[in-house]
């Protein structure tokens, strides 16, 4: 790796961040500010919630369009434009070291972004001036699968590049709908500081915090906060490229729920 920035952020619900939903205000300032706080990239290899595949795929196309995939929001949620270029030259030196590494990938020429991709990348990196690679998860959502994943990543060779995981620290639909109550608002923070003490704790070796992140769901409430695992590997994958405990934690409110970031600046080898 060369000078590569890694963040695992939490990206809210649908489109709602882009048009001033009071309830991801401070999540919209989070991202604004940390973009600020890192070099320019000169591409972005994004991991997103919302792209499961059998094999780890890559989208590999110069110029991806958007895939608008939510539904029963205004007109304009449709019309929301990210027309930030792709880099194939990166997308295949990602194919390559995860092959290298015995993990399955191909490249994808007609899917576009999610909105993983171009809600947070619009907070962040409004101009969308810097070339975009986007990569599934696996729908086996094994978590050792996607920490190995992200391993294989640290064998690219690719100079400033920031790596994103896009998903949401907590994730339970019903809960985010449902009335905010002091049981509720335990069980969301008991989990998070869970994941503060596995990522931060740097007197927890290498070898356990492995344990505790391929073992998450023994931990406080797992399954309330992700009944459904997709928008928490994206971690995985960032702590497996990293592969120690993260730099910064940055704990927000997004939708009346505690949410993680999780950042690692500039990892050169």
């Amino acid at each position: 790796m060369n000078n590569v920035n890694i963040a695992f952020i939490s990206h809210g619900g649908g489109p709602m961040p882009l048009f001033g939903d009071p309830a991801h205000a401070e999540m919209v300032t989070y991202l604004k500010s940390l973009s600020k706080k890192m070099r320019k990239p000169s591409a972005i290899l994004l991991v997103s919630a919302h792209w499961e595949a059998e094999q780890v795929t890559i989208t590999a196309q110069a110029n991806p369009e958007l895939i608008y995939d939510y539904y029963g929001f205004p007109a304009s949620a449709y019309e929301v434009k990210y027309p930030s270029p792709g880099e194939p030259k990166l997308a295949k030196q990602v194919q390559q070291v995860l092959k290298q590494s015995g993990i399955a990938a191909k490249l994808e020429y007609n899917r576009g972004y999610d909105h993983g991709v171009y809600v947070p990348l619009t907070l962040m990196y409004p101009a969308a001036d810097i070339p975009v690679v986007q990569l599934s998860l696996v729908n086996s959502l094994n978590p050792a699968q996607h920490i190995d994943i992200g391993k294989a990543l640290q064998s690219l060779d690719y100079d400033n590049l920031l790596v994103i995981g896009s998903g949401f620290s907590f994730h339970n639909m019903k809960a985010f709908f449902a009335p905010n109550t002091a049981d509720s608002q335990l069980k969301n923070q008991q989990f998070e500081d869970w994941l503060d003490i596995t990522l931060n704790d740097k007197n927890i070796s290498e070898e356990e915090r492995r344990e505790r992140m391929i073992n998450w769901v023994q931990a406080p409430h797992a399954r309330y906060c992700h009944p459904r695992e997709e928008h928490l590997l994206p971690l995985h994958v960032c702590y497996g490229l990293a592969g120690k405990a993260s730099d910064e934690h940055d704990n927000i409110t997004i939708l009346n729920k505690q949410s993680s970031a999780f950042i690692w600046h500039s990892q050169v080898e």
